[in-house]
């Protein structure tokens, strides 16, 4: 019976054909009939990836159609979640800070520095980072700022606001800034910096700075200043509440399952749309999330969005650790040294165009947008080089030990730093050690007699460089990023460049 079936099956098929083939060739030639160009009609059938696709004279067949489009919303899903991984990023943020305490009067000091059991992005282990949530309804809100920080104000969608402190408006003084809800249309008062955001959340973040190796002047220093205020209540502004939040678990950092798309939903329905680009808009509205409207995919869209996220993870996990484009890398051919910016836009905009891969990759391994990153800012700011691969081409094996070797006149004005961070989570990697980091102002870090120095990466630290040496797991892989505050000439124009980390025996 079964024979007979696949029999009459296959028969069918083959007069369909036939019939398609004999219904074509007899297509009358009538008085306006032309010759149709190459190029413009599909054939009968076609050998794809998907398999084969079948038309009738121009229509899919019923198999076809429905093929296309489960391969369409798959790959909607894709691009949805590469193109949308900065929205799920800022949800993480808010959830992470929130946790604490209530937005607009909750700050989040790590005032004994960031440690491994916090999940961040790859924060650093020598400045003092300190954050809260600002949340706006239909009135201006005052930030009243500390000097000597570098904050930066980005919105719920992840576009930058406005950076504040050394690199802002205020050039490091501190100051009172006024930030604009969506459509505000009021009266400006003079008196201060004023920054518009086009959302209601916005991440506020700034770092201190040690001094002599303590932390506690710039700790203090926010306590004393740091306030979040409605204007209309600038003259009674509110008590802020300081969380302390070094050697505590805080998780800040965003799911890569199908859990990701619930994620930018929470964001697309808590916003307005005029702050976010309709093309991404339109992009995430093809999958099911639209604003107003539950995200509640049946059984088939589910399947589909759930193997989408599974191959956009492994997908963005290929942009971050084995960059295809030159324009990646720092020495292209010669190093495999990343720029966390690649094509020094902020905006990931080169000639008009956005960059998609540059995009997705910055926002799957790091957080935090501001020009004050890209910019050629000699002596001031920060800079940024990113490694998963040792000076062969292989990815960093915590089983193995490695050193990079930093050149003599180290181009940082204030100081370099080394943090490595866990492949799966690119969060602090961690190990027995709690600051996963070597920095230049750490006590004990040794020089070499020609000015320059080498800093060890492995399991166990090689005899005598104990201060020199950042500790791995066996069986985890990992990653670093090299940082430069106060970024001078030589790293700018590529005369100074550190080494690449190489094998130790």
């Amino acid at each position: 019976m079964k024979l007979m079936t696949t029999i009459a099956s296959t028969l069918g098929l083959l007069i369909g054909l036939t019939a398609t083939a004999v219904c074509n060739a007899q297509v009358p030639k009538l008085k306006m009939t032309t010759p149709i160009p190459p190029g413009i009609a599909t054939p009968d059938k076609l050998e794809t990836r998907l398999g084969a696709l079948r038309l009738v004279d121009g229509v899919p067949d019923k198999e076809t159609i429905q093929k296309v489009y489960d391969n369409l919303d798959f790959q909607r899903g894709v691009q949805a979640y590469l193109n949308s991984i900065q929205i799920a990023s800022m949800y993480g943020m808010r959830k992470g800070i929130l946790e604490f305490g209530p937005a607009n009067t909750t700050a989040l000091l790590f005032e004994n520095l960031m440690d491994s059991k916090a999940l961040w992005l790859t924060p650093n282990t020598v400045n003092i980072y300190m954050t809260t949530w600002l949340e706006l309804k239909d009135e201006p809100m005052v930030i009243e700022t500390p000097p000597n920080v570098l904050g930066i104000i980005d919105d719920h969608w992840f576009h930058y606001v406005t950076d504040f402190g050394n690199v802002g408006p205020d050039k490091g003084k501190g100051g009172k800034f006024l930030i604009l809800p969506p459509g505000y249309k009021g009266d400006v008062p003079d008196g201060y910096y004023v920054a518009r955001t086009n959302t209601y959340g916005n991440w506020v973040i700034w770092r201190g700075f040690q001094v002599d190796g303590d932390t506690a002047p710039a700790v203090k220093t926010t306590k004393e200043i740091f306030k979040i205020y409605p204007l209309s209540q600038k003259d009674n502004p509110p008590t802020m509440k300081f969380v302390n939040m070094s050697g505590r678990f805080n998780n800040t950092i965003h799911r890569m399952d199908f859990g990701i798309y619930e994620e930018i939903n929470e964001v697309v329905q808590a916003e307005p749309s005029e702050g976010q680009s309709p093309e991404l808009l339109g992009m995430l509205a093809s999958i099911g999330i639209k604003k107003g409207q539950p995200f509640q995919p049946n059984a088939r869209m589910k399947k589909i969005l759930t193997e989408a996220a599974d191959v956009a993870a492994a997908t963005v996990r290929a942009i971050a650790a084995a960059p295809r484009e030159e324009l990646f890398y720092y020495y292209p051919g010669e190093s495999y040294w990343v720029n966390a910016f690649p094509g020094g836009s902020y905006e990931f905009v080169e000639d008009g165009a956005v960059m998609l891969d540059a995009r997705a990759f910055f926002h799957f391994y790091a957080t935090g947008i501001t020009p004050a990153m890209t910019r050629k800012m000699v002596g001031k700011g920060s800079q940024y080089a990113v490694s998963y691969k040792d000076a062969e081409g292989n990815a960093l094996d915590g089983s193995k030990t490695y050193k990079v070797h930093l050149p003599p006149n180290v181009p940082a004005k204030d100081f370099w730093s080394f943090t490595l961070y866990d492949n799966q989570t690119r969060a602090m990697l961690q190990t027995d050690q709690r600051f996963p980091g070597v920095a230049s102002v750490d006590k004990g870090v040794q020089q070499n007699a020609d000015g320059s120095f080498d800093v060890y990466f492995g399991p166990k630290a090689p005899v005598g460089k104990e201060n020199n040496w950042i500790q791995t797991v066996r069986g985890k892989g990992w990653n670093m990023l090299f940082r430069l505050y106060g970024p001078l000439d030589p790293w700018f124009d590529r005369t100074w460049r550190p080494g690449d980390p190489e094998r130790v025996e």
